[in-house]
């Protein structure tokens, strides 16, 4: 299907229209040469073939609203839970009183106490979910902006670049008092303004370049022109990849400009050829990656042994499918039920116990992000363990390395029998314990060696005012309806100790920010996340379900799943798919988000349920092998 597509597109069979990115509107071919000549079309403008209401799921996103083509593409402008306060200029809001907020870094040294405390319950693995999931649906480039584009803003150059807006330290930090550091290094995230495609004095927008849904672009891409050159193999649906030592690895991009320049050469070459480069960011992202681009491959070649008939094209659009559905079955019904409570998620609507189809779909409803979901979801910085140990197929520590040193460094993993000894560390390694606080590393490293001091939480704080969120009260209002009018009403969601320390940093409770106040949220009943945390995700979870027209429950998208098929989805998990693709995995805890023990032993991989494929065998297949007989 996709390379017939493909060919019409060549043929001129269909004639592509041009949408404005931020407005979703078709603009004409004149616009278009005028950003051509600004160099913002690939922010700004959005080609889009002709929409075919029978066809599967695009790589780039476009058509999954038939109302609205564009909507689902790239570029598509995050929706908002709140509308955003900002003061003068578009500048962070003021205190009620009009006075500036305490500093972002005052904050988090103030609210956040520093330890390394393991879980005892969650692996190091439900973290690098948690962070795989949310790569898919931002992109890389405001981090790179601050760590690679411009690392000065705490410089003199600094005070005159509009795009710096670095972040004080007090002069009584509690770690940086007699280090003369007064400064940590940021940027503003970019905007559809910042880029060229709308005109300044409008309120920001935030703009990435990743597709709005929950898809897998960090293995496919996000545009069709990257997958058919860079990923497919074009051979019984399998995307491209090379053996190395006899393990399995996306193919690898071996010019040294790329995004992974913090390799240690000339040991580490490994650099994955990823459509968008979303896989070789972070540590977590980069084992994830490696896990799901291996899984497509083996089920692109479980499907073409039941079917020998069916084509490259065919074989890889339902493998693309599976991995996707899998990649969703196992984030809504094994990740979050952990952390948010099966009841709960499935008195909210988010899941289904009764295992078959459900249609939630509403053309409606555009299929976005809303700006609220990925940033709220950096609550996980405060369960990231710093080191990521490493152990080997029986168990037995071997090394660790800090996780923050692996950003940008794919090719570190490649070296020796690390992805190995890592693969086995992510499901036996806890995370960081929840308890309100967060790993050193996390607040004083972050980046490790691309800043040389850096507070992962003081820049999501930052950000918290720059997105021109509104204070934690109007979102508790949102959520929960009670209104919040004193610190005394805070009595029930925050420990009243907790609520001491709120007191002494900020003067009125209206000022609270939005994450500060989740940093410090008791657990809601029945979870282990923060009640706002839980209500701003699971908003957006069924935002995903009900704007997205190919989602995978669904019994009437194009290429639904048969009932045998959702069945065999259903029994996807993290265990089973490191059982499938995991370097040296043949024992491993089923649950292993959780870590192992009294009613998660670990078990052979051969105890591990798995999907049947044979659910997806084509007849006509055998019918056509029958028939060629008498050819």
């Amino acid at each position: 299907m996709l390379l017939i597509y493909f060919i019409s597109v060549l043929c001129g069979a269909r004639a592509a229209v041009f949408y404005d990115s931020y407005s979703g509107t078709p603009i004409t071919a004149e616009r278009v040469k005028q950003h051509d000549k600004a160099n913002t079309t690939f922010w700004c403008v959005n080609e889009i073939e002709p929409c075919d209401p029978k066809e599967g799921r695009r790589i780039d996103g476009s058509c999954n609203n038939l109302k609205f083509p564009s909507r689902g593409a790239t570029h598509t402008p995050f929706a908002r839970v709140l509308p955003p306060v900002f003061s003068a200029n578009f500048e962070p809001k003021k205190a009620a009183d009009g006075s500036d907020l305490p500093l972002a870094r005052y904050l988090r040294t103030s609210l956040v106490p520093v330890g390394r405390i393991p879980s005892q319950m969650f692996t190091a693995l439900a973290v690098h979910d948690f962070v795989f999931m949310s790569a898919d649906i931002v992109s890389l480039h405001d981090t790179v902006n601050y760590i690679v584009w411009k690392p000065y803003c705490c410089t003199e150059r600094g005070r005159t670049d509009y795009a710096c807006t670095p972040n004080p330290v007090p002069a009584d930090d509690p770690v940086h008092r007699f280090s003369g550091i007064r400064c940590l290094n940021m940027t503003r995230p970019e905007t559809f303004q910042s880029i060229g495609c709308i005109k300044n004095g409008t309120t920001p927008e935030r703009i990435v370049s990743s597709t709005p849904l929950l898809d897998l672009s960090v293995i496919y891409g996000n545009g069709l022109q990257n997958l058919l050159q860079r990923g497919r193999l074009f051979q019984g649906g399998l995307l491209k990849f090379e053996v190395e030592d006899g393990r399995v690895w996306p193919p690898k991009y071996n010019t040294t400009a790329h995004i992974c320049f913090a390799n240690q050469r000339p040991q580490e070459t490994r650099c994955h050829l990823m459509p968008e480069d979303g896989g070789n960011t972070l540590g977590g992202i980069n084992l994830m990656t490696i896990w799901f681009w291996r899984h497509h491959n083996f089920i692109a070649r479980n499907l073409a042994a039941l079917n020998p008939c069916w084509t490259d094209d065919k074989l890889f659009e339902i493998a693309r499918d599976i991995n996707i559905a899998v990649s969703l079955q196992i984030y809504y019904y094994e990740l979050l039920p952990i952390f948010f409570g099966y009841d709960n998620m499935v008195k909210d609507g988010v899941i289904t116990p009764t295992g078959g189809f459900r249609d939630p779909y509403n053309s409606d409803v555009m299929p976005q992000v809303s700006l609220e979901y990925p940033f709220v979801l950096r609550w996980v910085h405060t369960i990231q363990n710093g080191p990521l140990k490493m152990y080997d197929k029986d168990g037995y520590y071997m090394k660790q390395i800090p996780i923050v040193n692996l950003t940008l460094r794919t090719g570190y993993i490649g070296l020796d029998d690390n992805l190995d000894l890592m693969t086995q560390g992510s499901f036996r390694q806890g995370s960081d314990n929840v308890d309100h606080t967060a790993d050193f590393d996390i607040t004083e490293v972050g980046l490790g060696p691309h800043q040389y001091v850096s507070d992962l939480m003081t820049s999501d704080l930052a950000k918290n005012r720059l997105f021109g969120f509104q204070p934690y009260v109007k979102y508790r209002e949102f959520c929960f309806g009670n209104k919040v009018k004193s610190f005394d009403d805070l009595h029930g969601s925050i420990d009243p100790e907790r609520i001491e320390m709120l007191k002494d940093v900020y003067k009125s409770v209206e000022d609270i920010d939005l994450l500060a106040a989740i940093w410090l949220e008791k657990p809601l009943n029945g979870g282990f996340a923060p009640p706002t945390f839980y209500c701003l995700v699971i908003e957006q979870l069924r935002r995903n379900m009900v704007s997205d027209r190919h989602w995978y429950e669904r019994p009437n998208r194009p290429n639904a799943y048969t009932a045998a098929q959702l069945a065999e989805i259903r029994k996807a998990t993290i265990a089973r798919l490191l059982c499938d693709v995991g370097d040296t995995v043949t024992r491993i805890q089923p649950r292993a988000f959780l870590k192992a023990g009294y009613h998660n032993q670990m078990c052979n991989c051969e105890q591990i349920t798995g999907i049947d494929y044979s659910a997806w065998k084509d007849p006509t297949c055998e019918v056509e092998s029958f028939w060629s007989k008498f050819v």
